[in-house]
């Protein structure tokens, strides 16, 4: 298969057009998987983003007045159009993410089909509204579901197209406009990804794209007087400086966690191993929703870590992207390998042992190829523990006890994903009741979720605010109960 396809220059789509930033500057897009130019984008400024909103807003009220099943049928235009550039869509996704081209890009291009889909199927039969009961004769009280208004919505480089379409589909399906901002380093599969709105026949400024930075265009978009919605998915940091910009606007705000995996004594080690794999080294471990560390029952500790490495050199094979054999590809950012340099480092020299893998790997295109690996004997003092590493990183911990294993995780910052493998399903049940996160998996791995399930942090915690993924979105930030009361006597 050729992995060739043109080089990318991207920038904003405002008012059912591609147009010119206001800025002249541009910022070069090198692929982390071979090193190659793959394109460049604008550099947005706040004035893309002041054409972009007043577009959308112009744009709002003759698309929230469409029916849903008038929207419903842009977005199924917008499935076929996806279809169309499907494999295209992935190439450009495996050069600029780094993603295996077969195991995970393709997947990430048919997700946004599927949440587009999950999203006209929970639209078409939401409530619509109620009537509300009254003390007052001869007054009659109606509760509408009323879209918000202006969305700003901004992807991280992770999961790029994923995220967007889990935030686009349904705020537009609902009757939202759209201003989004892709993150710098996946800002081109985004903007080739949004073509598809425009060939879908959207009317303009229902959807809308301004490229740039965060600290410039994503301050401006948050902040922005004309913006009622803002959903934000990426780093602890910066979601915390999103939500304080957007005070007293309705929020989604999807941040970090470290996914606790939890194995007890009398769990099915086949299972365990199989998932800790799986979500451990999904992704390059780059997922909010990854097994970020493991707590693992001091009787089957050593038995676990026996089994996870030699499952992990047997089946995690780290290479190109789109080399068939390839399950992981590289890291995504200079920044981030930096990271996983220290989490490791740090550990080993605090006493944990590395049982395969531990570096960057050599003889690939760039030195953001990390190995997949296993620690053993880490303990809670050591930041690869309590920190999200966010890489290919399986870190082991011993515990005794239920009730240490949920210690550590009340004490943790997070809140995002946990999960819990034993035998007992009710004595999982008991310790999933207890565990303080968002989602909690028992004898399934941190994360493993259907599309229309709702998936957020949990209060106390720093994985963010409100729930991402089916109909809670639609019903809590993206709509909101409007009431209208009328005198029949």
């Amino acid at each position: 298969m050729s992995t060739e396809i043109p080089t990318v220059d991207a920038g904003p789509f405002i008012g059912g057009r591609f147009v010119d930033s206001t800025s002249a500057e541009r910022h070069t897009c090198v692929s982390p998987a071979t090193g190659e130019v793959v394109g460049t984008f604008a550099l947005g400024t706040a004035e893309d983003v002041d054409r972009a909103v007043a577009a959308a807003t112009a744009a709002f009220e003759d698309w929230s007045a469409l029916s849903v099943f008038e929207r419903c049928d842009y977005l199924e235009r917008f499935i076929v159009e996806v279809g169309k550039r499907r494999e295209e869509l992935g190439r450009l996704l495996a050069l600029e993410q780094g993603k295996p081209y077969r195991h995970e890009a393709l997947p990430e291009v048919d997700e946004t089909i599927s949440n587009a889909r999950i999203a006209i199927e929970i639209a078409k039969h939401l409530d619509a509204g109620q009537i509300l009961p009254l003390a007052t004769p001869g007054r009659r009280a109606f509760a509408f579901r009323a879209p918000r208004g202006v969305v700003a919505a901004i992807q991280p480089w992770n999961f790029p197209l994923g995220t967007a379409s889990g935030q686009l589909a349904p705020a537009l399906v609902t009757g939202n406009t759209v201003v989004a901002l892709p993150a710098p380093s996946t800002t081109l599969i985004e903007y080739e990804w949004i073509k598809c709105f425009q060939a879908a026949g959207f009317p303009a400024g229902v959807v809308n794209l301004v490229t740039g930075s965060g600290a410039v265009v994503g301050d401006a978009m948050t902040g922005h007087p004309d913006v009622q919605v803002v959903a934000f998915t990426g780093s602890v940091a910066t979601g915390q400086r999103v939500a304080a910009r957007a005070a007293g606007k309705a929020q989604l705000i999807e941040l970090g966690g470290n996914g606790p995996f939890v194995v007890l004594e009398d769990a099915d080690l086949d299972l365990a191993v199989r998932d800790a794999v799986d979500s451990a080294f999904g992704a390059a471990g780059q997922s909010c929703i990854a097994a970020g560390r493991f707590l693992v029952h001091d009787a089957v500790y050593d038995e676990f870590a026996t089994r996870l490495t030699a499952a992990v050199e047997e089946k995690i094979h780290l290479g190109l992207p789109f080399d068939e054999a390839t399950v992981m590809g590289p890291l995504n950012n200079a920044g981030l390998a930096d990271k996983v340099d220290r989490h490791v480092r740090s550990a080993v020299a605090d006493g944990a042992r590395v049982l395969t893998g531990g570096g960057r790997a050599e003889g690939f295109p760039t030195d953001l190829y990390w190995q997949a690996t296993v620690i053993a004997d880490v303990e809670e003092s050591m930041a690869i523990a309590v920190e999200e590493t966010f890489g290919p990183i399986a870190p082991l911990q011993r515990i005794h006890s239920d009730a240490e294993a949920l210690d550590i995780i009340k004490a943790s910052p997070y809140g995002l994903g946990s999960a819990v493998y034993t035998r007992d399903l009710g004595r999982g049940l008991r310790f999933a009741e207890k565990a303080p996160t968002g989602m909690m998996n028992v004898n399934a791995r941190p994360g493993e979720v259907e599309g229309h399930i709702p998936v957020g942090g949990f209060a106390g915690k720093l994985s963010g605010i409100g729930k991402i993924q089916g109909r809670h979105p639609m019903e809590h930030v993206f709509t909101e109960i409007k009431i209208v009361t009328i005198n029949v006597a």
